[in-house]
């Protein structure tokens, strides 16, 4: 069950990713498509966060949900946005990453 509540989380960390990109897209909500988008990741983002919660202590979950979605929606940014790359940012999201890993590696996945 654990394992699955992992996957689960990944993937709506994944899916916070998509809405924070469909919000931009929107052009403040005043198109269709990325409008639509945008509700339906964020809601199966945040039902798929309180599962995986279900069996992940909250600090963790909460922190790689939104890790993943930082680092998700900067690369986003800056690989189909052309927003700026520096080796700060580049340090600075790898820093993310180590910090997603070190939980999990802790031992402070489970209850």
């Amino acid at each position: 069950m654990v394992a699955i509540s992992w996957i689960v989380l990944i993937l709506s960390g994944v899916l916070e990713s998509v809405w924070a990109a469909a919000l931009t897209a929107s052009d403040g909500f005043t198109k269709l498509w990325p409008s639509v988008l945008f509700g339906v990741a964020l809601a199966v983002s945040m039902i798929g966060l309180g599962w995986s919660l279900r069996t992940i202590p909250l600090g963790t979950g909460y922190a790689v949900w939104v890790g993943i979605g930082v680092v998700g929606t900067a690369l986003w940014g800056i690989l189909a946005l052309g927003e700026p790359v520096s080796v700060a940012r580049v340090i600075c999201l790898v820093a993310i990453v180590g910090g997603i890993v070190g939980l999990q590696l802790t031992g402070s996945g489970h209850h």
